[in-house]
């Protein structure tokens, strides 16, 4: 049940040009439990007759490949241990009970240094020529992202390829933002509010000039991000300049679940990528229980 939830946005993918015929996909995904919701999607791909190639930095985290695919590295100067502890830097102070603002202000700075640790793995790709020389001339049809570090995007802009976007969600509540989908703050939590959809009038003023600061935090968070991309793309680039062309945004969790919203027609959501593969029911739950001698169950 698990693969067919996950696989059940496959023909909108084929519906790109270049695909319905069996075509070539780049995949550029991000480390650690995103992989693990992308790898078995990736594999179904390869094994409906597509030409999948993962690219992978050499020094991969949390990421572990089959022969099913392609796999394409690219020389990196992080090390496992860097990655390591920038991750369980990250978890300490995110599980760390603070009060507003205080635990918002800590979870930007710790994500700030996450974000710059895991990123310079994408730096490390645009500075390999002889990955960048292979990748313009393989002819792929398009790419297969998670866009939270925005590597993907920034290589599909880059490329010049249609790009689908695979993910949970991006900070700053960008999933939403940057297709122009209406965000209502009135029940609509920001990032470290912390706050459900049912708020208070004070919540809501706090959601308000969290939102007022969204733009703010995010250009600092993906700074460097930014700052490649205008390199690599020869223009400035903004964060909406990079996540509004998807071609199909593949929302890996349940709309039923969210707080309602309008979305737009290229967001497809999929909940269920993210269970785990199911397992037969243990013998002790298939027998029916036995009636007491009061014929009680």
């Amino acid at each position: 049940m698990a693969l067919r939830l996950c696989c059940a946005w496959i023909p909108i993918l084929l519906l790109l040009p270049g695909l319905s015929a069996g075509g070539k996909l780049l995949v550029v995904p991000m480390v650690g439990s995103h992989w693990l919701s992308m790898k078995e999607v990736v594999e179904e791909l390869s094994q409906r007759g597509h030409e999948v190639v993962v690219l992978a930095p050499e020094v991969r985290w949390q990421m572990e490949m089959t022969q099913n695919y392609k796999v394409v590295t690219h020389p990196v100067t992080q090390t496992l241990e860097e990655l390591d502890n920038a991750f369980r830097e990250f978890v300490t102070v995110l599980l760390t009970d603070k009060p507003f603002p205080l635990n918002a202000i800590q979870a930007y700075q710790v994500s700030v240094e996450f974000f710059s640790t895991f990123f310079g793995q994408c730096k490390d790709l645009f500075h390999s020529q002889e990955t960048l020389r292979f990748l313009n001339q393989s002819g792929f049809d398009a790419i297969l992202t998670d866009p939270f570090f925005m590597c993907g995007a920034i290589l599909a802009h880059h490329l010049s390829l249609p790009v689908v976007f695979f993910m949970r969600g991006l900070p700053c509540n960008l999933h939403f933002s940057a297709p122009q989908s209406p965000s209502p703050l009135s029940y609509i939590p920001r990032t470290f509010s912390f706050n459900s959809d049912h708020m208070t009038f004070f919540q809501r003023v706090e959601n308000a000039l969290i939102s007022l600061l969204e733009l703010d935090y995010c250009n600092g968070l993906y700074g460097e991000a930014l700052k490649l991309s205008s390199e690599v793309l020869q223009r400035d680039v903004s964060l909406t300049d990079l996540l509004n062309s998807a071609a199909v945004s593949i929302m890996r969790f349940d709309f039923v679940f969210e707080y309602p919203r309008p979305v737009m027609p290229n967001m497809v959501f999929i909940g269920g990528v993210n269970c785990a593969k199911e397992k037969p029911l243990p013998k002790a739950y298939e027998e029916p229980s036995k009636p007491d001698k009061q014929g009680k169950e």
